[in-house]
């Protein structure tokens, strides 16, 4: 077993001198650096320490440029306007000086065209010191299986049982056998929850805030849920037919969180890193179950005519009290919403004892087409370059955003936060030709039961699997 950095960049006061010996890094161990740690004096050695090679010098990458290619970063850098950026931008450039690289993310491709642009690139190579960010799905999938993306286990500058990679789990999705592919060294999206209309609450005479409060007590369950669903729905005009409806969703989006709140699984994986049909579970089919009675009892039916996303449209104009949606949509889909809103854990089945999240992130990888030497530099960069700031360890920068997307500091005080710490890694998506929504979500209904629908796809999911383990 290769060895692995202690944790590399940590407060002075904190640090005893040391030096610990690495071992070259992938297949080509005699192009690999190798590094120790030491508390040499430095102009910063009141706040860093650095890592040196074993002649006692830091570790020296040569000048190379490292690109964390994303389809969202604007290429104009921001200037910082907080205590916290200052100081991420002071760290950021020490390590760029003590170790000799330049770092930056850039959106080069576009959500559309990454997977390809990635394909195309890990086939033919190129020059430049490339991290990909790349988004969970087949296309994701089809390279890993065609072996596109460099084995991070063998890289001894990256230890994943840091706290920062423990967070999000991304590199345990990543793994097959002792290899890992992927890897994401920030923090975890929040991803989904519940958001609902306040005004439509506040008519129902349910108190809004009510729902943070039954959130922070642990009352916040199905069954309370369901107590609030039954109080909003009402035929307010008394001609007979339902105008207050309590949800708008969309309906694959409603099942997939209410799976993960009771602690179920679509496909889980085994202690042996083998994945497994866990749809038939009692924690699954519970789940699924009762999202299908909870959707046709309280949900705006799709009105005639109307395209596949109607939901958007209807929860923004009050159609329904609830919707189950992920957290970008505060600033996407409900940011011209008239109503005010709020946002809060889905709220957790029988089988839970706490609220969770969907963990579906974007995966950083790099390309297999680089010689160890090449990869090693690019991980080692990339390790440095998503340490926590020193001083700055237990600080959530990813809130900030949040707290301008919400209508409310609610929404990211008890939930953002909350999601971002709990949640459960999806396998589903790793899976060749799987498909949720057309092999079973879309299919479910009183006539075709969840039991019904995980029978009839066993078989096909077997042999899904079956590739899948190979």
């Amino acid at each position: 077993m290769k060895s692995r950095f202690v944790k590399k960049l940590i407060a002075a006061s904190l640090v005893t001198a040391m030096s610990v010996s690495m071992v070259a890094c992938g297949e080509n161990t005699d192009d690999a650096p190798q590094s120790s740690t030491s508390s040499e004096e430095s102009d910063d050695s009141e706040k860093y320490t650095v890592i040196t090679d074993d002649e006692g010098n830091p570790i020296d990458l040569g000048g190379i440029e490292v690109v964390i290619r994303d389809w969202w970063t604007p290429s104009e850098e921001e200037e910082p306007n907080n205590a916290y950026e200052e100081a991420r931008q002071e760290y950021r450039d020490w390590i760029q000086e003590t170790y000799n690289f330049t770092i930056k993310e850039m959106a080069i491709s576009d959500w559309g065209s990454t997977p390809e642009d990635f394909l195309n690139y890990a086939t033919s190579g190129g020059d430049e010191y490339y991290v990909f960010a790349l988004r969970p799905g087949s296309e994701l999938v089809a390279a890993l299986n065609s072996g596109l993306m460099y084995d991070l286990s063998t890289l001894d500058c990256l230890d994943f049982s840091e706290e920062k990679w423990q967070a999000n789990g991304v590199h345990e999705v990543m793994s097959k056998g002792d290899a890992i592919y992927g890897m994401r060294g920030i923090a975890p999206e929040p991803k989904g929850g519940i958001y609902f209309n306040k005004r439509l609450l506040e008519e129902a005479g349910i108190t809004a805030d009510s729902i943070y409060e039954l959130q922070e007590n642990g009352e916040w369950t199905w069954d309370k849920f369901e107590e609030l669903c039954s109080q909003v729905q009402a035929d307010t005009d008394n001609d007979g037919v339902i105008d207050r409806y309590a949800m708008v969703n969309f309906r694959s989006t409603f099942y997939n969180e209410a799976v993960a709140s009771n602690y179920g699984d679509y496909i889980a994986m085994d202690e042996n890193g083998k994945y497994y049909n866990d749809l038939e579970s009692n924690e699954t089919l519970d789940a699924l179950n009762w999202a299908l009675r909870m959707l046709d009892t309280y949900d705006y039916p799709q009105p005639e005519g109307s395209e596949w996303d109607y939901w958007v449209e209807a929860f923004q104009n009050g159609k329904g009290a609830f919707i189950a949606g992920e957290a970008y949509q505060a600033s996407g889909d409900w940011a011209n919403m008239e109503d005010d809103f709020g946002f809060v854990c889905f709220p957790k089945g029988p089988a839970a004892d706490d609220y969770t999240n969907i963990r579906s992130d974007n995966v950083y990888v790099i390309p297999a087409c680089y010689d160890a030497e090449k990869a090693w530099k690019i991980a080692f960069a990339y390790d440095l370059y998503t340490d926590p700031v020193p001083g700055y360890e237990d600080y959530n920068d990813a809130l900030s955003g949040y707290y301008d997307s919400f209508r409310d500091t609610e929404s990211v005080d008890l939930t953002i936060t909350r999601l971002m710490e709990n949640g459960r890694v999806t396998y589903n998506n790793m899976i060749p030709n799987l498909d949720l929504g057309a092999d079973l979500l879309w299919g479910i209904s009183k006539d075709n039961t969840p039991a019904q629908a995980a029978e009839a796809i066993r078989n096909t999911w077997a042999s899904y699997l079956e590739e899948a383990n190979k």
